[in-house]
């Protein structure tokens, strides 16, 4: 019902017209009776989701596929990963701030939802009294009451401010589940980070053994007269240029740790490391569901909308502002010189009192309240659909990556095969005697350049597929309802 049109023929009833005194206490008398009848009223816009038409089909993704189960990071098969996500949900501290977060928000919605009941307060109060010399020896006074008051919300805008808040507390606990699922992604790839870095720095070792290896045949060769210093000298460079690969490795190996070692709570050195390569850990694959159900998977998106319905809420809170309020009072109680004969037929007393409030001229505040709240509703409505468009470039993106980083780790697997045999030719020769230093030094180079490069894209593969379990949006699932 339009409240606006029920205060329209309150006000234009004979009773504000210049009626009778009896009439007016009666029409009034009636008019707050039927609020009771009538509390359903409302003023203000109605929600509306924003319109956003879905893509039909992911790029690149065959079939409808399954969305990601609630533990996807099991499906790596890393029990060291699950160890750390627990140890992550329980002592992450940006988690923890999310908590805390959503326990300020449902407190601020059970506040806002306070008027909507009545107030009551009781009273009590002793008092000796002397004013000589009427009363030289003085009097008692005893007083005990109760009070309520209650606002009647004839035209919803406590509802719909409590409805605000409890929608506002509602974001703040997506908020929390986007929090969750952006730590366990972080986990994920910091743990894949380790892991490349570990099989990085033990390419590199081997590496160096190598080359000081093929260094030790050329010192040998030099003795004898089969080969020159100038050889010995190019490979003493292949040897040192191996050996300063590591520290920068061994550097971001210590970092990745300890950035770690924050995601779950720890100091580093609380931190037992992992200790294992990023090429043992199978890749799973993922098959994203349609994309109409991606909306109800993002808890960011279900923030955006909550905050978008709190919004509305607020504008119509702000057009209910300019109609009467009405506030009923009534407070009851006893008095009496004497404690015993406080309660007795003589001490009672009561007052009832229904009053009704227009405002008429509040210097442009209302009006400025309603301007500021339909503005916020619509940064809102950019901020909602930018999420939803964000989430469907997410998947897309991720599903690209996926795509190509598998085709890039298998390529450089390649790479390091042709490279390997190559690499082993020319150190049989080498050893022969019937092969150049600069074939030697190209074959170890391209060696040592493939392997890196394929632990690289190992660590991206296995991001992409992070990110594309992230994109959609982890294991949570929200309501499917609209």
């Amino acid at each position: 019902m339009d409240g606006r049109i029920i205060f329209k023929r309150f006000y234009n009833c004979e009773c504000l017209q210049g009626g009778r005194g009896v009439k007016i206490g009666r029409a009034l008398f009636l008019g707050i009776a039927a609020v009771g009848v009538l509390a359903g009223c409302g003023v203000g816009p109605d929600y509306q989701r924003p319109q956003i038409d879905p893509p039909k089909t992911w790029n690149g993704a065959q079939g409808q596929g399954d969305w990601p189960g609630l533990t996807w990071w099991r499906d790596f098969h890393a029990e060291e990963l699950d160890r750390l996500m627990t140890a992550a949900h329980d002592s992450n501290f940006d988690l923890a701030i999310a908590v805390a977060r959503l326990k300020q928000a449902n407190a601020q919605a059970r506040i806002a939802g306070a008027p909507l009941l009545p107030q009551i307060d009781a009273a009590a109060d002793a008092e000796r009294l002397r004013d000589p010399p009427t009363t030289p020896v003085g009097t008692k006074l005893f007083t005990a009451s109760l009070s309520a008051s209650y606002e009647l919300d004839f035209w919803g805008q406590l509802r719909d401010q409590a409805e605000a808040a409890r929608l506002t507390a509602a974001a703040s606990a997506f908020d929390r589940e986007t929090a969750e699922l952006t730590l366990q992604s972080a986990v994920a790839n910091s743990y894949f980070l380790l892991l490349s870095l570990n099989e990085r720095i033990q390419l590199a070792e081997n590496n160096l053994k190598a080359s000081e290896d093929v260094l030790d045949a050329f010192n040998a060769r030099l003795e004898v007269g089969a080969a020159s210093a100038l050889d010995v000298a190019q490979q003493e460079n292949v040897v040192a240029t191996q050996r300063a690969v590591l520290p920068p490795l061994i550097e971001q190996q210590r970092q990745a740790r300890d950035a770690l070692a924050l995601l779950v709570g720890l100091t580093p050195e609380a931190l037992a490391a992992p200790d294992g390569t990023l090429d043992r850990v199978r890749l799973p694959g993922v098959a994203p569901g349609l994309p109409s159900g991606l909306l109800q998977r993002r808890p960011d998106v279900q923030s955006a909308e909550a905050k978008l319905q709190s919004a509305n809420q607020t504008v119509r809170a702000a057009v209910a502002a300019f109609f009467p309020t009405i506030t009923l009072t009534a407070q009851g109680g006893g008095s009496s010189s004497t404690l015993s004969d406080l309660f007795k037929p003589a001490g009672i007393f009561y007052s009832a009192i229904a009053g009704a409030s227009q405002p008429i001229f509040q210097g442009g505040a209302l009006e400025g309240g309603q301007e500021l709240a339909e503005g916020q509703y619509d940064e809102q409505v950019s901020t909602y659909r930018k999420a939803v468009v964000s989430a469907f470039v997410d998947v897309e993106d991720a599903l690209a990556a996926v795509e190509q980083e598998d085709r890039r780790e298998q390529a450089d697997k390649v790479v390091v095969s042709t490279a390997q045999r190559a690499y082993d030719i020319a150190q049989a020769q080498l050893y022969n005697g019937t092969i150049d230093i600069l074939t030697v030094l190209n074959t170890q180079r391209s060696l040592f350049q493939a392997q890196d490069d394929l632990a690289q894209a190992r660590l991206a593969h296995a991001q992409a597929v992070v990110s594309l379990f992230k994109a959609l949006g982890g294991g949570w699932q929200g309501s499917e309802e609209g």
